[in-house]
């Protein structure tokens, strides 16, 4: 009976025991496995957080090329803008340098122009000058002339004396007559003795005898006759054996005079437009004074530049 309940006690013990080993292994199993499959849930959500990681970072390296593709435009622009800058820096020195040289060149224009505009001041002065004594000639030789039995006209504005020639020569001849003779003879002593008068002397440049013809026949023979004439009158006055002029007028009026043809090149018209033949052929006493005529172009250039 002993035995018996021995055996039977030790049946149940070992029973026991190899529940409590078994649910013990179950656990473990149970642990085992829940461990595992949290494991795998960790692993499925890191695998799933890198995957949502790699597509970021594709996402990224994708954001990542258009910012460097945007940035290589963006420098292609600004190595452009360089360039271009550069060109306009470049543009800018060059203009620079031509409003320098632009500059310079309206400074010595300016320098210029006051010097031109001095000159001209200083050469209407002189014209202006000279303008006066021409008058102041005028006005001498009419007061000379006005009241003499020699009926000689002074034109007012040049101071030119014109004879007509048939009062010197017969038609078509350049021998001076008797009455030509007497009447320079009485005229040229009065006309030089205003012209080269002290008071004037300075101031003569030349003094001028022009023969004129009318327009009958052509050019070349009338410049021959013309020429003829007055130097048949620059003879008879400034001759070796001339007496019209003392010693000292002719020495003055050689110093300055000229002879010479002028042909029918200054014909004289009527009142109708038409030649004056008897009154386009003469001789005439003429005069220019000292600069006039450098002086009248002078400021006629200057008039003509501005």
């Amino acid at each position: 009976m002993r035995r018996g309940r021995h055996s039977d006690e030790e049946t149940t013990y070992w029973l026991s025991y190899s529940d409590m080993m078994a649910g013990l292994l179950l656990t473990f199993v149970l642990i085992i496995a829940f461990t595992m499959l949290h494991a795998q849930m960790q692993y499925d959500a890191k695998e799933t957080e890198l995957l949502g990681k790699e597509q970021e970072l594709v996402i990224q390296a994708d954001e990542l090329d258009e910012e460097r593709e945007i940035v290589a435009r963006q420098k292609d622009t600004l190595d452009e803008q360089a360039k271009m800058l550069n060109a306009q820096e470049e543009a800018l020195a060059e203009q620079g340098e031509k409003i320098a040289i632009q500059e310079e060149t309206l400074k010595e224009q300016h320098e210029l122009l006051n010097k031109l505009e001095a000159l001209m001041s200083e050469q209407q002065q002189k014209l202006d000058n000279i303008i006066g004594v021409r008058t102041e000639l005028i006005e001498a030789l009419r007061d000379e002339f006005d009241d003499s039995d020699l009926h000689v006209s002074v034109d007012p504005k040049t101071g030119a004396i014109t004879f007509d020639a048939s009062i010197l020569f017969d038609y078509n001849k350049d021998t001076l007559k008797e009455s030509g003779k007497k009447f320079l003879a009485e005229f040229l002593p009065r006309y030089v003795e205003v012209l080269l008068s002290p008071k004037y002397r300075d101031y003569i440049s030349e003094i001028m005898i022009e023969g004129h013809t009318d327009t009958d026949g052509n050019y070349l023979s009338n410049l021959q006759l013309s020429q003829k004439r007055a130097l048949s009158v620059a003879e008879y006055c400034l001759g070796d054996n001339s007496n019209v002029l003392s010693q000292r007028q002719l020495e003055d009026l050689r110093s300055v005079v000229s002879a010479t043809g002028r042909s029918y090149s200054n014909p004289i018209y009527d009142k109708n437009g038409e030649v004056d033949m008897e009154a386009s052929r003469r001789v005439e006493f003429l005069f220019r004074l000292k600069d006039e005529e450098m002086i009248r172009e002078m400021i006629e250039i200057l008039s003509t530049e501005q």
